[in-house]
């Protein structure tokens, strides 16, 4: 334990005592007649209190105000934009003032709806400050899906812009957001900024940002937070239909993301970290904004795509910005290593320390050609493993001794404080090594979610119900004979498509509106470069014609209702699903069918009629052929 008044190596400010012992009155819980922490006229909060923006920004404009906090690389090509941590905390507080000046307070709960750029972290940051609670959601989900998340949370504002602009498109976010908070009461106001030139429609509750920013004062006082505060709600999605709002609090969320930014990527004073995550994921959150600025450092936001004008464009961002720690997703190397080593060659990559992969396990493949190709075989490549409940890392090959083995394509080695232990189906621990089992942790450790918003219950059921005594990861794991971990993939109804998790009953249930489609199954295959894809089983009402015009309008439906992501790659019509006797759909067997697995089918007994098996592996049959002519 540290002493009061000192930091931790990641810069987290505790608690600093006076001369005497006791903390100052203004430390202390408001009294009868005394104004409370931080408000007009009183003392400011202590440090110890004002955990987040603090930690991110005042310490840092305090001792450097002109290091550069943010490097913005938009869209266009070669326009980066320099904020430093003065101009990043000039604007947090002019946005928090405003969002204060429209009646949010310590408690409620903010949509952010934007691409990634400065003014998208102030919002995050702002909230931090006056004690709100943000919830980032894609900027590419759908309305439906944005107003579902508003819903569930009970946002009283949406921070956005008028258009995004990604890849060269540009993206209607404002149109997005006023179809969605057409059903949502809860929300009062809708702050508006411009990402482009473009007009857009102004309702009665919409604010444009900008021009309310310039009026408001430049000096916020944070609020009092507790470290059990909440920080911010991701929304993560499950085994079944509705996504889940995971919690995070204050301090243990952030002295997490801190640590493991600086230790898993070895990050420096001075170095240029590059984590191209998109701020609506947990990765943008832990390794764009909270773990960077809380240790000091440039991070990169990436606003564009890895093929924007052209594959290369990684590898001259990476030049340009003499970026030191790139970190990215296997689903992105997986695209780039098909355009071949021209694209990466072309640049100078000398800056490169540290290469991280993200979002799902990489292929051995994919491993090699990152690390010899683009690392010139001289970079650290670290796998790590973690998730959204887990606020940050939990397993990856460093922290270690320097020049400690690095198994390709393993996450190997946990962090701090993580310990990991693999269960059988008995839900007993699996001892030794060379076993495989489902993955839990043993004991709590600072950055874990907290609850889901408005269910714990369903907190506890999905994470602790299975194995109890453990936080059970939803994936499977290999010990090796070592001692180190390999991440095999998930073991419930989730996929990970591009990195992004995703249940198949959501697909599902936004395919069931289809007034044709009474029956649908949803199952994950493997997928060259998304890692995971979608497979879709339908069944159609007898009299239905025009079977392809209904997959069209099936995957229309899954882009309008969740993302384009998680439109299935594949939709094949069967006559029916295979149940079992209690009306059980056995996905097991659908999987089986679509990896190819058929001469295994294992046990089939417990199906109503197992003659299906034969009807769908005849009609997957035929759909291969007729697709692979």
């Amino acid at each position: 334990m540290l002493e009061a008044g000192r930091k931790s190596e990641a810069g987290i400010t505790l608690a600093k005592p006076l001369a005497g012992g006791r903390p100052s009155t203004c430390g202390d819980r408001p009294r009868d007649g005394m104004p409370s922490l931080g408000s007009a006229g009183g003392c400011p909060a202590p440090w110890w209190l004002r955990i987040s923006t603090v930690n991110c920004l005042d310490q840092h404009v305090e001792k450097s105000p002109n290091r550069v906090a943010l490097i913005w690389e938009r869209d266009e090509p070669g326009t980066a934009v320099h904020v430093t941590y003065r101009e990043l905390q000039d604007l947090t507080c002019r946005l928090a003032n405003t969002l204060k000046k429209y009646g949010i307070q310590k408690g409620d709960r903010v949509a952010i709806y934007m691409s990634v750029s400065p003014l998208s972290v102030a919002a995050m940051l702002a909230c931090a400050r006056i004690g709100a609670v943000h919830t980032v959601v894609f900027a590419g989900f759908s309305a439906e899906s944005l107003a579902g998340r508003i819903m569930d949370s009970g946002c009283k504002a949406v921070i956005t812009y008028n258009q995004g602009v990604r890849g060269g498109r540009t993206i209607e976010l404002k149109a997005t957001v006023d179809e969605a908070v057409k059903n949502c009461p809860s929300i009062k106001h809708v702050f508006v900024a411009q990402r482009t030139d473009n007009k857009v429609h102004m309702g009665d509750r919409d604010i444009p940002l900008e021009e309310e920013m310039t009026k408001a004062d430049s000096i916020c006082i944070p609020e009092s937070m507790d470290s059990e505060d909440v920080l911010f709600m991701l929304y993560t999605s499950g085994s079944t239909g509705k996504p889940k709002g995971i919690v995070h609090t204050q301090a243990g969320y952030l002295l997490y993301a801190a640590l493991t930014h600086k230790y898993v990527f070895d990050y420096q004073q001075g170095d240029v970290f590059g984590c191209v995550a998109d701020i609506g994921w947990i990765t943008g959150h832990s390794y764009v904004v909270y773990g960077p600025l809380c240790n000091g450092a440039t991070s990169v936001l990436f606003e564009s795509t890895p093929v924007y004008p052209d594959p290369g464009r990684y590898w001259e961002v990476v030049q340009r910005l003499k970026i030191n720690q790139f970190y990215g997703a296997p689903t992105a190397i997986r695209l780039l290593l098909n355009y071949g080593e021209e694209w990466v060659k072309k640049y100078d990559r000398s800056s490169l320390k540290v290469l991280g992969s993200v979002g799902e396990p990489i292929n051995k493949e994919a491993w090699q050609w990152f690390y010899e190709v683009v690392g010139e075989g001289r970079c650290t490549l670290v796998d790590t493993w973690w998730q959204t409940e887990t606020g940050g890392i939990c397993i990856a090959p460093r922290p270690s001794e320097e020049k400690a083995e690095i198994v390709p394509a393993m996450a190997m080695r946990p962090f701090f404080g993580i310990v990991p232990v693999l269960m059988d189906e008995n839900g007993e621990v699996i001892e030794g090594n060379d076993v495989s089992g489902a993955l839990c942790i043993a004991q709590p450790w600072p950055g874990m979610a907290r609850t889901i918003h408005g269910d714990h219950q369903r907190f506890i059921d999905a994470y602790f119900k299975a194995y109890p005594g453990y936080y059970f990861t939803g994936d499977g794991a290999y010990r090796s004979h070592k001692g180190y971990y390999q991440i095999t993939g998930r073991m419930d109804d989730v996929i990970n498509i591009s990195g992004h998790r995703l249940g198949t009953a959501e697909i599902e249930d936004a395919m069931a509106d289809h007034p044709e489609v009474p029956e649908t199954a949803v199952v994950g295959y493997p997928h060259k470069i998304k890692g995971e894809g979608a497979f879709a089983f339908i069944v159609l009402r007898e009299e239905t014609a025009h079977a392809d015009h209904i997959k069209e309008e099936l995957k229309t439906i899954v882009a309008s209702k969740i993302a384009k992501y998680a439109v299935p790659d594949h939709i094949l019509v069967v006559k029916r699903l295979p149940k079992t006797r209690s009306g059980k759909i056995m996905r097991r067997l659908l999987r089986k069918v679509v990896t190819e697995q058929s001469s295994n089918m294992g046990d089939v007994t417990t199906l109503d009629d197992p003659s299906v098996v034969k009807e769908i592996l005849d009609a997957y049959q035929k759909y291969k052929e007729k697709n692979s002519s």
